[in-house]
């Protein structure tokens, strides 16, 4: 991927506004992720948060960068690695959220050939990759326990040792951490190692979400307007006032994100040379009713279907895992209790545990020997062989 500083027009500008944009074809970013791909600094808010990246930029501090999904914590990074002095280094995102436990190891310090099962040759990891640059740790919070605890160890020696190797190999790389989570609570639960986040949050970027920096959605708007109208060959569109209005009306709870795919959609289907209001499709399922709370399911769909637009990966996994986690949680670790609340037998809900990493899998000694209370057996896992976050304190 590239850094992109470039002039739009937007209907209708005091001046071009100055888009910083993100080219998703291109750089070393894995796994890859849904994110925001342009923002601006046009709203006051943005222009202070502008002020703020160009003076933490020049050190070699650790940032976090916290904000909701689609607000652009990407790009965010990407302009502190940009006005840095490690501005002509490597620039490596990694998407915490996407990697798999067991691998994870391997994918972020690297690995020597033959070292397990299918490493047919030495790979260096994503910390060797960005050496001399900066590397973004998406989705930070995320990231499992026992993981956190190497990541550590790596940021105060500043080495990694590759899976299936003992000599350590020193990396200098300047570390930007990115999260929509609560990281401070998420210690207190125990799902977050304190002192990783110390070492994380030696400064902090507060990335306000789109609603609160409202300068920032015409010129935004008018910039996906100029992508894609070229993309798709309809060059004569423009908005109405009236899709403007409502372009400034709107909450944005997707945030960057969803603005770029209902720039997208308006495009695709406008009937004629001006996007209406009405083909915005701004009262669909991608935002929540304002009016009187929905029941659960209704809720719930409006949430998943926005999400299944916006092609959020690995969504049923995630959403599985954080059902458990938060039956879990709430239960205090009673496992009784916590299957209870979702209305699953005590030996089902062991078993999302055990695919979760929280508990060991039990050993089957015959037929019948994993029935529970009232002769449950454990129900097949929803959730991948790979064992997701784990649940338990360090």
């Amino acid at each position: 991927m590239r850094d992109a500083y470039s002039r739009h027009a937007v209907v209708p500008p005091a001046a071009p506004p100055r888009v910083l944009s993100l080219d998703a074809t291109g750089g070393r970013v894995q796994p890859q992720t849904v994110r925001a791909t342009a923002m601006v600094f046009e709203d006051p808010v943005s222009k202070v948060l502008e002020a703020d990246l160009a003076r933490i930029a020049p050190s070699d501090a650790s940032v976090l960068v916290v904000g909701e999904t689609g607000t652009g914590k990407e790009l965010v990074a990407r302009r502190i690695h940009q006005l840095s002095p490690r501005g002509r280094g490597p620039f490596v995102a990694v998407n915490c959220g996407a990697l798999a436990e067991s691998l994870a190891d391997a994918e972020l310090f690297g690995h020597e050939k033959g070292a397990f099962t299918g490493a047919l040759r030495t790979q260096p990891g994503w910390f060797e990759a960005a050496n001399g640059g900066t590397l973004l740790l998406d989705e930070v919070g995320d990231l499992p326990l026992s993981l956190q605890v190497k990541l550590l160890r790596v940021l105060q020696e500043r080495e990694v040792v590759r899976v299936g190797a003992r000599q350590a190999i020193p990396v200098d790389v300047r570390i930007v951490a990115a999260t929509n989570v609560d990281l401070d609570g998420a210690g207190a639960a125990g799902r977050f190692r304190e002192d990783l986040l110390f070492r994380l949050n030696v400064a902090t970027v507060a990335l306000p979400p789109l609603r609160a920096r409202p300068g920032d959605i015409r010129p935004l708007a008018g910039h996906f307007l100029e992508l894609y109208r070229r993309r798709l060959g309809r060059p004569e569109l423009t908005f109405t006032p009236a899709a403007l209005a409502a372009l400034a009306a709107y909450g944005w709870p997707g945030n960057i994100r969803e603005l770029e795919n209902v720039v997208h959609n308006a495009v695709l289907l406008a009937r004629g040379r001006r996007i209406e209001a009405d083909e915005l499709r701004l009262t669909r399922a991608l935002r929540l009713p304002a009016e009187a709370p929905a029941g659960l399911e209704d809720t719930l769909r409006a949430l998943f279907e926005r999400a299944l637009v916006d092609a959020e990966p690995e969504l049923f996994d995630r959403v599985t895992r954080l059902l458990i986690r938060s039956a879990f949680d709430l239960s205090q670790g009673n496992q009784v209790r916590a299957a209870e609340r979702l209305g699953l037998s005590r030996n089902a809900f062991r078993t999302q545990l055990a695919h979760l990493g929280v508990i060991p899998h039990r050993r089957r000694r015959g037929a019948g020997s994993e029935a529970g209370e009232g002769g449950d057996l454990p129900c097949p896992s929803p959730l991948r062989e790979t064992p997701g976050p784990s649940l338990g304190s360090p």
